[in-house]
């Protein structure tokens, strides 16, 4: 079994596969907290905790950090616990096969580039991937699989911390739906300007990438939706086709496959 790890900043996501190529199946998924203080030791125990029954089956690890202190204690946790599994680090020198068309290639995190990898193996054509996390990451790529750049905004967690920290009458309130656009009450107003605020903020920027794409004869353009906070917003949002939860997951078993082959 080949067991993904993806370390964003504020959430570590594991993904078990089981089978490869066309045949994998994504069997469990798991979500923990990042905390960058965190030892190698204290990652395995917690992984493996997670992990259960399916521990002693891991056959593979493909993995990904945007965290550089998480990154150095997950190499540490590699080498000490896992020696012997085949793995692969999603960093500069492993195999993509994504080509990046921008200025600097290596500030392009590995997470955009997975989910590049992950949008084109799903869909033939121009896509557009909302990535709704720590931050809201909007990336481009063409029909040929290559990173064409793309946007980034507040996510809305830390948008809310901050002004639930600089407005003194508001607070943090339950992301969900509120019963209407026009709230009755404190939060129901913050609900609203935050599930209806996001959305229409994404459907904006989605709308001129797809025409600014349009301008390059780049034919049909795919939507996809992915992320923690994704199912907040895709149900309001006017431009999102697809939501894909695994598809960073999917990018990491697809660069496990093309570098173990």
């Amino acid at each position: 079994m080949l067991l993904a790890i993806d370390v964003g900043n504020t959430n570590i996501v594991l993904g078990l596969y089981d089978g490869i190529g066309d045949d994998a199946r994504l069997v469990r998924d798991w979500r923990m907290r990042t905390d960058a203080r965190m030892t190698a030791d204290e990652l395995a125990l917690t992984m493996r905790g997670l992990l259960g029954e399916h521990a002693d089956k891991v056959t593979g690890i493909s993995t990904l950090s945007t965290v550089p202190a998480v990154l150095r204690e997950l190499r540490v946790m590699l080498g000490r616990y896992y020696s012997s599994v085949p793995r692969v680090l999603v960093e500069p020198g492993v195999r993509t096969g994504v080509p990046l068309l921008v200025d600097n290639p290596k500030e392009v995190g590995g997470d955009r580039v997975v989910n590049t990898l992950a949008a084109h193996h799903l869909h033939s054509t121009t896509c557009v991937v909302v990535d709704f996390g720590t931050s809201t990451n909007i990336d481009v790529i063409s029909a040929k699989g290559e990173f064409l750049g793309g946007v980034f905004a507040p996510g809305i967690e830390i948008s809310v911390d901050a002004l639930a920290a600089r407005a003194a009458q508001l607070r943090k309130v339950e992301l969900v739906r509120p019963r209407s656009v026009i709230g009755k009450n404190t939060v129901e107003c913050l609900q609203s300007g935050i599930v209806y605020g996001f959305a229409g903020q994404v459907d904006g920027l989605v709308r001129r990438i797809v025409a600014e794409l349009k301008q390059t004869d780049s034919g049909p353009v795919t939507v996809i939706a992915t992320g923690g906070l994704a199912p907040l917003v895709v149900a309001e949002s006017a431009t999102i086709e697809h939501h894909v939860p695994d598809l960073t997951l999917l990018g990491l078993r697809l660069v496990f496959e093309r570098n173990t082959r």
